[in-house]
């Protein structure tokens, strides 16, 4: 099942996707606002409220306003050799909040303070079921399913200081979306970014040192997951500050995030206003 959340002239719905229709889920403002029911995926099953076309759909990031977006540094192999580090033993972590997310097809601002912002296709979880302690085994119980999101990142700021916070969530950097794609449907598949049709990254997503299951036993360790919350999972080699000469966005480039049977992000690069 695929869970989208729609823009409409009154306001934000959660919607479910068949094929190349959008069904409402009837009470339910957005994605997020369906997982606080712990009813939610009878009720998105059920939904036959009213439809809209898939084609020109104005999509909000897919849970617009999580309680908590965790995101993981050095988790791909790849990435971390690119970057001269060494396999962590435990997980590197730092968060976004709400105000960082657009929509998969939202224009992507450059702000006026930095001139190195590059690209990081993730892996995004997004959880289903509140828990603490999650043992590993169980994590799986806790996640409502999966999402695509690029982790773009101010790098300027981010290596101003050894806390990477201020470089990685900047106000409305971050895609995310199309759908939440339920974890039934979704073990895996290749994630790319490309910018203006040149692939930049290209990775498996289960290429990982950390798996989505530890992530939420580890997580969950430290502080409660809420139904909603996000865990961005790392990106792969490619970025943009690990080439030579480096790389950044610049103004009028498409920049595409994929990862196979979760869907795409497609974001024109512009100047802030």
């Amino acid at each position: 099942m695929k869970l989208l959340t729609l823009r409409t002239a009154e306001g934000t719905k959660a919607v479910r996707q068949d094929g190349d229709t959008l069904t409402e889920i009837d009470g339910f403002s957005d994605v997020g606002a369906l997982l606080k029911d712990t009813n939610w995926e009878s009720i998105a099953q059920a939904a036959s409220g009213a439809t809209h076309p898939l084609d020109g759909a104005d999509l909000e990031a897919v849970v617009p306003a999580p309680g908590k977006i965790i995101c993981v540094g050095h988790n791909y192999r790849n990435h971390i050799k690119e970057m001269g580090r060494e396999v962590p033993e435990f997980p590197t972590l730092f968060a976004k909040y709400q105000e960082s997310l657009i929509g998969p097809n939202d224009d992507l601002a450059l702000p006026q303070e930095s001139d190195t912002v590059d690209w990081e296709s993730e892996l995004a979880v997004v959880i289903g079921k509140k828990g603490r302690r999650i043992s590993e085994a169980d994590a799986a119980d806790h996640i409502a399913g999966y999402a695509v999101l690029n982790d773009v990142s101010m790098r300027d700021y981010q290596f101003r200081t050894i806390q990477w916070l201020q470089g990685k969530t900047w106000e409305k950097s971050t895609p995310f979306g199309p759908a939440l794609v339920t974890k039934d449907e979704f073990s895996g598949g290749l994630m790319t970014t490309a910018i203006d049709g040149e692939v930049q990254q290209s990775t498996p997503t289960n290429d990982v040192v950390f798996t989505p299951e530890f992530l939420v036993s580890y997580i969950s360790t430290v502080i409660t997951l809420n139904s909603g919350d996000v865990i961005a999972t790392g990106t792969p080699g490619g970025v943009g500050h690990a080439q030579d000469p480096k790389r950044y966005l610049q103004e009028g480039q498409l920049l595409v995030t994929t990862i196979e049977g979760l869907g795409q992000l497609n974001n024109r690069v512009v100047k802030e206003a």
